[in-house]
């Protein structure tokens, strides 16, 4: 206990903000806190690499020049009379609460990624099932299939049809085809113009009630609500044939 006493009896005398209390140390004061501030400058040009920021701050409160150790003269001194800036906090501590709420706010962010062969993912996966897969046929079968890209010159409501949109398709030849689409519940008429679509070019002519319908456009469904018809990348012109 007497080493201990000793320690905190040199620590009171040494502090800065004890010695302010007593006018007759003003000369101590000043001695101890310019070494104080002289400390501060030597450990901070130690730290600048790793924490550069902070560094400019404290070079702006002692009003001194870029610290460059070893280059500034690491074991100079700040100058007698030298002024110091006012001081303003360097750095604020960060409260717990803070951090917490910030923890709280992110925890789905903070969560580790669900392996992708996990009995969780596995489960979600189940949740969006696909259709069964059809009968494997030959490439030759495939082959018969004639599928080319289409530009949609035109697309409008058909009168009485509930389900069908009328679409105008350039595929290249001398006259555009006309294809009736069950996708009126999911796209507007003048948001399809212009652009490119698949279809199938070689499907047999379908007399219809409103009309002939010229071959079929492709769009992808599930069991959940919607279509969505497919397109192909940028570059892609009417007529090409898809393989």
């Amino acid at each position: 206990m007497a080493a201990a006493d000793a320690v905190n009896k040199y620590i009171a005398d040494w502090a800065p903000w004890n010695i302010a209390k007593d006018t007759a140390r003003d000369d101590e004061l000043q001695w101890k806190c310019s070494v104080a501030l002289e400390c501060f400058r030597r450990l901070t040009c130690m730290l600048k690499p790793v924490l550069p920021e902070l560094a400019k701050q404290v070079e702006i409160f002692l009003n001194i020049e870029p610290l460059q150790w070893p280059k500034n003269k690491f074991n100079s001194r700040l100058p007698e009379g030298h002024k110091i800036n006012l001081f303003t906090p360097l750095m604020t501590r960060v409260d717990q609460k803070q951090i917490d709420a910030m923890i709280e706010a992110n925890k789905q962010t903070l969560e580790p990624a669900t392996d992708t062969h996990s009995p969780a993912r596995h489960a979600e996966a189940q949740q969006h099932a696909i259709a069964p897969i059809a009968e494997t046929i030959s490439i030759d079968e495939f082959s018969k299939v004639d599928l080319r890209v289409a530009k949609i010159v035109n697309a409008e409501h058909v009168e009485g049809a509930e389900k069908l949109l009328k679409l105008t398709l350039d595929i290249g030849e001398a006259q555009p085809r006309t294809v009736f689409a069950g996708i009126k519940s999911a796209y507007d008429p003048e948001k399809l113009k212009g652009r490119m679509t698949v279809m199938v070019a070689n499907l047999a002519p379908r007399k219809m009630k409103f009309s002939l319908s010229e071959g079929m456009v492709l769009a992808a469904s599930g069991d959940a609500p919607g279509l969505f018809i497919l397109s192909p990348d940028d570059g892609a012109q009417p007529g090409m044939r898809i393989k």
